[in-house]
């Protein structure tokens, strides 16, 4: 028989469709299904015009067969059919839709919606076969025909024999090569997982004759026999398109289980039916544990996506914000303006709007969280806290005022995890600044000497122990009109009392020996002072500046850092006994003065846990002084 020529167009297309439009091969099984689903679809649509048609859902379905002998794999449904013209018309001319011809001509009926759109996802079928035969016989006609190509060559169509209404697609699969095995396309397994992958949700059955053994009758050995039966593969009908008055936490948690988003089980989830702007279904789940990989170059943000409950995409990373990229779940809409391949997005207004209502409804699902089950936020906040901090430190702090009210920080006070509006709620009246304490751990922070000024005046401290708390912090700089202030800040704010007057008339008395002390110490300090900050301990350092020490450590640590520094200042507590023995070693013994001066400041470094420069020097100058 004569083959009819794809046009010149088509005939590039269909080259394409073959070499790169596709990614992955598997697809062409969800191309196929979506277009037999599309099929069943137009029965529908004929069954609410037509009075004389009764639509008994139980009489369509899509059957799926592989023949390993004769390398076949056939696709077959009980829809409307295609005639000769339609054949030729939907089949000869790539790119030209049926089923969007269809749906815009039926777009005021409701209740189905037509998957396919663009035409092309059928010509995937050639990626991994050499012939695709077509027979179909359509709705209301007695003939049926056979359309049948081996690929960008062309076509034929002739008369065949077909029993009932509906389509059959048979693809002669390819032979193996030695880069690819074109078996796995005929193997009941891979099919099955194909179709729980994308098509699962497709509304109609999608049957498939399995093989399973059972034990033979009046057997006495216990032997098993195969035994073939049909099996529906699919779920068909979605859990996001159920009534939510009718799930229960442990269906959405098998869900959870059953789309293998994780191990562990869902804190929360959020189950969304949108139908506004942008009409959408979705079921977001926050996770209890963070994946392995969390923090990994490996790790993927992202929902699935699905058109009209056919799997899009696997990681739909658009619509999460990376500050949200631990959640978990999925999206269906059918107002999603897709690419030729239905594999990635035209990234239009109809996405923005979803993602745009999806971070809204996180936000608002772990403000409730931590207002109404506070220890299920705090259970989340540990696997994820850092997540949030650094979606205020990206992009310049952008994101800050999305984020702020879902901190948490340990306190001084309280000794417990706290909002920073539970902190600023708790201030005195005197008080001007939110203050912080960076360190490892919280009980390193609780023996910093810096902290005493503060906790002597009442005044409650935020513990940062994560390498991201303080810049995070300098991204909000203010809460609630209240700025953030380091104990380690070289002016913190609070008044003068009596004795921090007697320390300032101290530091003028003592001015020549804070500069020889800090000659001594050149390049290493910016200054030596007396301590206004100090009670009990003999010195500290405190720093002038935006760089805190623990800032320092944090960029120090990192690959190509700019070896930038903290402005130290090291404080002398006037107060405190060592500074006699200073003061008459200024006097007396410069020798001793320097071996002093050497000795706190290598205290000093201790005590925030930077490195001594030389330890075998320290330890010699501890037993100087002990001689």
């Amino acid at each position: 028989m004569k083959k009819t020529q794809f046009k010149a167009e088509s005939k590039r297309l269909l080259e394409m469709m073959i070499n790169s439009i596709y990614t992955q091969k598997e697809i062409f099984l969800r191309e196929l299904l979506s277009n037999s689903s599309d099929a069943i679809d137009k029965m529908y649509y004929k069954a609410l015009t037509d009075e004389n048609l009764a639509f008994d859902q139980e009489n369509y379905f899509i059957k799926v067969t592989a023949d390993k002998e004769a390398r076949t794999l056939t696709i077959r449904d009980t829809g409307i059919g295609m005639s000769k013209e339609e054949l030729i018309d939907n089949l000869g001319v790539i790119a030209k839709s049926g089923s969007l011809a269809f749906k815009k001509e039926n777009e005021s009926k409701e209740g189905h919606d037509i998957i396919g759109q663009f035409g092309v996802g059928f010509y995937s079928a050639f990626m991994v076969a050499d012939v695709v035969t077509v027979i179909s016989k359509p709705f209301g006609s007695d003939e049926a025909y056979k359309w049948e190509s081996t690929g960008a060559d062309g076509y034929t169509v002739e008369l065949a024999e077909k029993d009932s209404v509906g389509t059959e697609i048979i693809l002669t699969i390819k032979p193996n090569t030695e880069d690819e095995k074109f078996d796995e396309w005929l193997e009941t397994y891979r099919l099955k997982g194909i179709i729980k992958k994308y098509s699962d949700f497709i509304k109609y059955p999608i049957k498939m004759d399995t093989t399973s053994k059972r034990a033979k009758e009046d057997s006495e050995d216990g032997e098993f026999e195969d035994f073939e039966e049909e099996e529906t593969v699919n779920s068909r009908v979605p859990i996001w398109r159920k009534n939510k008055k009718e799930l229960t936490d442990a269906d959405y948690e098998q869900f959870y289980a059953d789309k293998r988003y994780g191990y562990d089980k869902p804190i929360k989830h959020i189950h969304l039916s949108v139908d506004g702007a942008v009409r959408y279904d979705a079921i977001l789940f926050i996770p209890e544990n963070i994946p392995f990989d969390f923090y990994s170059k490996e790790f993927e943000k992202g929902l699935e996506l699905y058109a009209n409950g056919v799997l899009i995409m696997d990681k739909c990373a658009d619509l999460l914000p990376d500050y949200f990229s631990f959640v978990k779940g999925m999206v269906d809409s059918e107002d999603l303006s897709l690419n030729i391949s239905r594999e990635m997005l035209q990234h239009d207004r109809q996405l923005k709007l979803i993602a745009k209502n999806i971070k809204s409804k996180i936000k608002n699902q772990l403000l409730s969280l931590l207002k109404d089950e506070r220890d299920k936020y705090e259970q989340f906040y540990k696997s994820f806290g850092r997540q949030l901090k650094y979606g205020i430190y990206s992009d310049y702090g952008t994101h800050k005022d999305e984020l702020q009210d879902l901190l948490l920080f340990h306190s001084s006070k309280a000794k417990k995890l706290i909002t920073l509006d539970e902190y600023v709620a708790n201030m005195p009246e005197d008080q001007k600044y939110i203050y912080y304490a960076s360190g490892e751990t919280n009980e390193r922070i609780d023996k910093l000497p810096q902290t005493e000024m503060v906790s002597d005046k009442g005044y409650e401290i935020l513990y940062f122990t994560d390498d991201i708390d303080e810049f995070a912090i300098k991204m909000v700089m203010k809460y609630k009109e209240k700025e953030f202030k380091s104990v380690s800040s070289g002016d913190l704010g609070i008044e003068a009392d009596e004795s921090e007057k007697t320390t300032e008339s101290e530091e003028s008395d003592n001015k020549e020996l804070f500069e020889y002390m800090k000659a001594q110490l050149t390049d290493k300090v910016s200054n030596v002072r007396a301590s206004k900050r100090l009670r009990s301990h003999p010195v500290c350092f405190s720093t002038d500046g935006e760089v805190t020490i623990e800032m320092e450590k944090i960029l120090k640590s990192m690959p190509n850092n700019q070896d930038v520094k903290a402005d130290k200042v090291l404080e002398i507590n006037v107060n405190h006994a060592v500074f006699h023995s200073l003061k008459a070693a200024f006097e007396q013994d410069k020798d001793k003065l320097n071996l002093y001066t050497a000795l706190l400041y290598s205290q000093a470094l201790l005590i925030e846990g930077l490195p001594l420069q030389d330890p075998v020097e320290f330890t010699n100058d501890i037993c100087k002084i002990m001689v």
